[in-house]
């Protein structure tokens, strides 16, 4: 399981501008069940993904698709780890 933090290192303007795109990569990931949840970071300055996936080479390749990464609007920080307990309703 890996933990996935952006922060926008370009104006939130110029990030607005390709979130349409972003919220479509978001979601070819959540239909392929590797996103399992995201949301943006308070205050606005970038945001999360919790991300199933095989390897850390798996994520890299994954991110590289994101149009804030392909127009290098954030930095990514990817933190694997190994979940051991969790909510029971995270399932449901």
């Amino acid at each position: 399981m890996f933990l996935i933090m952006l922060q926008y290192i370009r104006p939130v303007a110029a990030v607005e501008h390709y979130m349409e795109a972003h919220t479509a990569f978001l979601q070819k990931y959540y239909d392929s069940g590797r996103f399992i949840l995201s949301g943006r970071r308070k205050p606005k300055s970038g945001s999360v993904i919790l991300c199933n996936a095989s390897s850390r080479k798996e994520v890299e390749e994954i991110m590289s698709e994101d149009p804030l990464e392909k127009y290098q609007l954030a930095l990514y920080e990817i933190i694997e780890f190994e979940p051991t307990k969790y909510a029971s309703t995270l399932g449901k």
